[in-house]
């Protein structure tokens, strides 16, 4: 992992971020630690986080896995009091657990559509306002992970997009009503992304050439890529923004509402 980034960047913060253990939040815990913070990680299973909670304990800093389901209160709060128990504080949040599968919307089922709202959006928000108190004490940052499939009408998504369009508003309402306590919230919105369990399950093989066919940038976007800008939006670089959803998709939002290859 090449850092374009200060060393120490992060230094004397903690973070939590959920879905942590694996793609793209993964990439996220790392490059947080390289920049010097604790990371603590958190997933629905146990077995998700071991690997990437070994491997942030080797850059250096301090590190926890918590086993946790967003979906439910009591097990958030947990997961919550855990991590700043482990860290000492909690300065940084990201919301990156999530869910989605394509389906057409005739062939999706309530239950479907439901829970994929349940782990997305209403995850977002609980371990946010969970989470709140702490960041609250010395001025944090939440980053809310979204995605592009809500900005045009994507085919198959239209669970995913729901939600996702949720967490931007959600994102834009926090933003408002938490600056005043200090804490920024922000959101990041990645494309496909190359390497991901997503892009494994989600896109084909004539998706990713329509991809590169498509993209300004010729091509999909990185782990690191993505966590880099993670990075630039929960330091002081980026202090005086707040309430924003920053697309990383070199420009392909702007050009296809069909990424996935479902016509």
């Amino acid at each position: 992992m090449t850092s374009f980034f200060q060393p120490g960047l992060l230094s004397g913060r903690s973070a939590l971020i959920t879905g942590g253990g694996t793609g793209i939040c993964r990439g996220i815990a790392l490059a947080f630690a390289a920049a010097g913070c604790n990371v603590a990680i958190s997933s629905r299973k146990a077995e998700h986080l071991q690997s990437t909670v070994e491997d942030i304990a080797a850059l250096g800093v301090r590190s926890a896995a918590i086993a946790g389901d967003v979906r439910k209160p009591d097990e958030v709060a947990a997961v919550v009091a855990g991590s700043v128990s482990a860290l000492g504080s909690l300065d940084i949040l990201v919301n990156g657990a999530a869910g989605n599968f394509i389906a057409l919307a005739e062939n999706l089922s309530p239950n479907g559509f439901g829970t994929v709202i349940d782990i997305d959006l209403k995850g977002t928000f609980n371990v946010s306002r969970a989470s709140f108190p702490h960041l609250k004490a010395r001025g944090g940052v939440v980053l809310n992970i979204s995605a592009t499939l809500q900005l045009l009408g994507t085919v198959g998504q239209s669970h995913a997009s729901a939600a996702k369009a949720g967490v931007d508003a959600l994102t834009r309402s926090l933003a408002a009503e938490w600056g005043p306590s200090g804490i920024r919230v922000n959101g990041l919105a990645p494309g496909p992304v190359d390497g991901t369990e997503g892009v494994r399950r989600l896109v084909t093989d004539s998706a990713r050439e329509a991809i590169a066919r498509q993209c300004p940038l010729g091509r999909m976007a990185s782990i690191d890529e993505i966590a880099d800008a993670a990075v630039f939006l929960c330091s002081d670089a980026s202090r005086f923004i707040t309430g924003v959803t920053l697309v990383v998709d070199g420009g392909l939002w702007l050009r296809s509402g069909h990424a996935l290859g479902m016509e």
